[in-house]
């Protein structure tokens, strides 16, 4: 069935209409020598009858591409998002490959009218950096999937099955419930879960939390299950809500956090409140930042592998766009460094 003429070609046009699959199309765009003969003219003359032009400026078969990556990230200042976009761009430099950064904050319209603008400059592929662009409904991924049908998409630190995305990603869940279970070993009763997303990301590392619990048969309480509804890098402000946690009732041992930031939010509550770490409280931090580094005692951290994960995404996304058949998802196990709060 042919498409709608006014709808975009895809390679999944291509590839439906000639009968072979999505990589065999994007090795004979790349001018692949492993392609038969036979089914490269098939697939030649399939985009020459439908009229098809391929993703780069001027790009006809075999020629180079415009070896430009877009890459979309929702606030540069974040600590752990730069150091991911950094790495991604030194590895694609190391590659040839030049890149277009696109912060895009974190509502959703910014993000789908940051994406559809890389797509308009071309790119060969684009880099989703950190799971707030995976949203809990089809409907609210339908941006990714429509890009997809485009170039190819990567998506770090999130998971999802459309066809053309590649996701490479740390267990959160695991990490997170193995620092729980570390806690519940080193003899605390009263464990505080406080995150400051609802992120896929965060959502694994709750759930990670709470399994953590249930498998030790520890009651599972929402009053120890927090969401700081402050902004991201308000220190103040989160020192404030343990605070008022403290002041109602809600006392504890023990904090598990879903980013180094809230970590060190409560290293200093529990300055505050005269409460010595590791003694009294103990805190355990994700991301394994330079921000575990900076307070006295250093914070116990989860390390989420993020330059590995880095590494792997580049190394898939260029063999994607070389024609090769490669994983949709890899995943990574985070590892707890152990320092002082614990």
């Amino acid at each position: 069935m042919m498409p709608d003429k006014n709808r975009k070609l895809t390679i999944y046009d291509i590839s439906e209409k000639s009968g072979v699959s999505i990589a065999t199309v994007s090795r004979v765009l790349n001018g692949a020598t492993n392609v038969k003969r036979e089914t490269k003219a098939a697939v030649e003359s399939v985009m020459r009858e439908m009229g098809y032009t391929p993703n780069a400026f001027a790009r006809g078969l075999g020629l180079d591409t415009m070896k430009t990556i877009g890459i979309l990230c929702a606030d540069s200042s974040d600590t752990y998002l730069a150091k991911a976009v950094y790495y991604i761009e030194e590895q694609l430099r190391e590659n040839n490959y030049d890149s277009l950064l696109c912060c895009t904050g974190y509502e959703a319209a910014g993000k789908r009218k940051a994406l559809d603008l890389l797509l308009s400059k071309k790119v060969d592929a684009a880099i989703l950096v950190g799971s707030t662009f995976l949203e809990a409904s089809e409907r609210g991924n339908k941006y990714i999937n429509c890009a997809a049908a485009q170039i190819p998409v990567m998506m770090l630190n999130a998971s999802m099955d459309y066809p053309n995305v590649y996701c490479v990603f740390c267990d959160d869940y695991a990490a997170t419930k193995q620092a729980t279970e570390r806690l519940i070993d080193r003899g605390c009763k009263k464990i505080l879960y406080l995150s400051n997303s609802k992120t896929y990301s965060a959502k694994k590392k709750r759930a990670g939390f709470i399994a953590a619990l249930e498998e030790r048969r520890r009651p599972v309480s929402e009053a120890y299950i927090r969401y700081c509804e402050t902004g991201r890098e308000d220190i103040t402000g989160a020192i404030e809500y343990l605070d008022k946690l403290w002041n109602d009732g809600i006392t504890f041992d023990a904090i598990v956090t879903a980013e180094d930031i809230l970590a060190v939010a409560a290293v200093k509550f529990a300055a505050k409140k005269g409460l010595s770490i590791p003694k009294d409280l103990k805190v355990i931090g994700y991301n394994n930042s330079l921000l575990a580094t900076v307070t006295s005692p250093e914070i116990t951290s989860v390390d989420n592998r993020l330059k590995p994960m880095c590494d792997q995404l580049v190394e898939t996304l260029l063999n994607v766009l070389s024609g090769r058949e490669m994983p949709k998802k890899c995943e990574f196990s985070g590892e707890l460094v152990i320092r002082g709060s614990i």
